[in-house]
């Protein structure tokens, strides 16, 4: 376990964040394709079980950033990310695996604490929408008046808003439980604070990703659309999406690095694992 050090750096990092993301993504892309395949069978398989699966997927879902942040760290050092490594989470020391432990289940108890208030804002607006959606063909007045419902924006600013505030303290803070060898609570304080601190870089990384989207999105359109071809546009922009997705999971590590420093003397750039427990 290495302690760490805030570091506060300039807003231009947060772009270089989202670039260092796709260098590490196309150093091993098959590795990060699969590893997000892997994910997406989770989701799809705790799906089937119901209530218990949605409780289960949230309180994974800071071990699944941890799992991305040591794949992105292996390919960085010219390594092949082992099935092996990636249950390395599952063994640490059990200080850690119980700090591990609270930040999931701290994060399904606020999720569904915010869909809650959502649904309460909202009336079950946004859950009519979801409803309607797979028959927009075929039933478009209801989808219509779903989407005219004037208590949908206020749920929608109640999500969005509230999960943003969310992830902040669960940004880092599987990472600091894993290599800072912190607490739950302290691992969330340190989070919060070097979110705050670099609110800068953080605000540039998320409108470089909003950017890459929104550029994505406008140049497929437009190529699509010269070619008579727009509805196989959404058809096109499945893999891309899944693609960026992955790589923006590929780039939390850096959002880590950049931001804590190691407190040891000749420590090296990237932080080592803790010994597993036996």
């Amino acid at each position: 376990m290495i302690p760490f050090t805030l570091k506060t750096v300039p807003a231009r990092h947060g772009a270089a964040w989202a670039r260092q993301g796709f260098a590490a993504f196309f150093k091993r892309p098959m590795v990060f394709a699969a590893l997000f395949a892997l994910f997406m069978f989770m989701v799809f398989a705790l799906a089937l079980l119901p209530w218990v699966g949605s409780v289960l997927l949230l309180a994974l879902l800071p071990m699944v950033t941890l799992v991305f942040m040591l794949a992105t760290k292996a390919a960085l050092a010219g390594e092949l990310p082992t099935p092996a490594a990636l249950v390395r989470p599952l063994r640490m020391d059990r200080p850690r695996r119980m700090a591990m432990l609270k930040l999931g289940a701290i994060y399904a108890a606020a999720t569904f604490a915010i869909l809650w208030l959502s649904d309460l804002v909202d009336g079950g607006a946004f859950d009519a929408l979801m409803e309607a959606l797979p028959d927009v063909q075929t039933k478009p007045e209801v989808f219509n008046a779903a989407l005219a419902d004037p208590r949908l924006s206020q749920g929608l600013l109640i999500r969005t808003g509230l999960t943003g505030l969310l992830s902040v303290p669960f940004w880092h803070a599987p990472a600091l439980v894993y290599w800072g060898g912190q607490g739950c609570a302290q691992s969330l304080f340190s989070s919060t604070l070097a979110c705050w601190r670099n609110k800068g870089a953080f605000t540039v990384y998320m409108l470089t990703w909003v950017s890459a989207v929104l550029l994505f999105a406008t140049l497929g359109s437009m190529v699509f659309g010269l070619l008579g071809q727009l509805p196989l546009f959404a058809l096109a922009a499945t893999p891309f999406s899944l693609m960026l997705t992955t790589v923006f999971y590929a780039s939390l590590y850096f959002t880590f690095a950049d931001c804590f420093e190691a407190v040891v003397p000749n420590a090296p750039a990237l932080p080592a694992d803790p010994p597993p427990f036996d």
